[in-house]
């Protein structure tokens, strides 16, 4: 049984093949002095190694075969994340989603969720919900429906606050790029930004007016069912995130890797969704039977 639906990794890996220019590469190295060398392992071969650590959430060496060593996985890894492929394949799949469906980017939300973390590393710290345990937290953007949008990553100590500002930055950077938000609203309006009373401060409602979001924040000491709001969304995506093993616990420890691991996931969350919302609207060849896109 495939890890994932070819539906969810073909697309992926055709993008992922045009940004690390697959096909233009030698088989043997050019620079070797003897002109021979061994061959090298196909990108293809090493993307499918990697996305089997990145569901299982499986150590480099439990998923290497014969045919591709868990150090040629590090090596394109990080190649690949050096190079920004990660933030790159989530901007193409977010700009086609809104080409075929539409982003709603009037209704956004924004939340944090911490994971494990048990080699440390760059953005790895005393988890406050795990006995001080090594952790990580992710802050996510999400539309209205729960496309994410943007997501960082940082120490699991580290207060939501801080981290909005960052990561509203990249929304505020695609928003003003996305051709359909513009040209509907014309930069006029303000899209409304809901929040838990982790936000609930000054500060926050001070950066929101400065960047243009109108704020729903839910205010500390009132019950949470109450003022549930439009949080939801964000919660839900989170969980879908969960749901691959890298994320769970992540043991790699350079935080440029940490973000690939984030964009991947968020770019298979948004062909996911992709797939499901167009197969009422549209047909293609390969249009999957079944919703249940595991």
């Amino acid at each position: 049984m495939p890890l994932l639906p070819a539906s969810l990794i073909e697309p992926l890996w055709v993008e992922l093949a045009a940004l690390i220019g697959s096909d233009e590469r030698p088989e043997f190295a050019p620079t070797h002095p003897w002109g021979c060398h061994r061959r090298r392992i196909p990108d293809r071969v090493v993307f499918e190694h990697l996305i089997g650590a990145f569901v299982h959430g499986s150590g480099y060496e439990r998923i290497a075969t014969p045919g591709c060593s868990d150090r040629t996985m590090r090596r394109r890894l990080h190649e690949w994340a050096d190079a920004g492929h990660g933030p790159a394949l989530l901007r193409i799949c977010l700009t086609a989603y809104d080409q075929i469906i539409g982003l709603d980017l009037d209704e956004l939300a924004v939340d944090g969720c911490i994971t494990k973390a048990p080699c440390g590393g760059e953005v790895a710290g005393r988890s406050p919900v795990d006995r001080g345990k090594q952790g990580m937290k992710r802050s996510a953007a999400t539309d209205g429906h729960g496309i994410p949008l943007h997501v960082i990553a940082a120490r699991a100590n580290a207060h939501d606050s801080p981290l909005l500002e960052p990561t509203l930055a990249g929304v505020v950077e695609m928003i003003g790029t996305l051709p359909q938000y513009r040209d509907l609203h014309g930069g006029d309006d303000f899209p409304n930004l809901h929040l838990d009373r982790g936000y609930d401060s000054t500060k926050t409602r001070d950066l929101l007016d400065v960047l243009g979001f109108t704020p729903h924040i839910a205010v500390k000491g009132q019950p949470a069912p109450i003022q549930a709001g439009s949080r939801w969304p964000v919660e839900r995506t989170h969980s879908w995130m969960n749901g691959y093993g890298k994320l769970r616990r992540c043991t790699d420890r350079r935080k440029v890797i940490v973000e690939f691991w984030l964009c991947l996931a968020a770019a298979f969350t948004v062909i996911r969704r992709l797939i499901n919302r167009a197969r009422n609207r549209y047909r293609w060849p390969t249009r999957p039977s079944t919703r249940r896109l595991r």
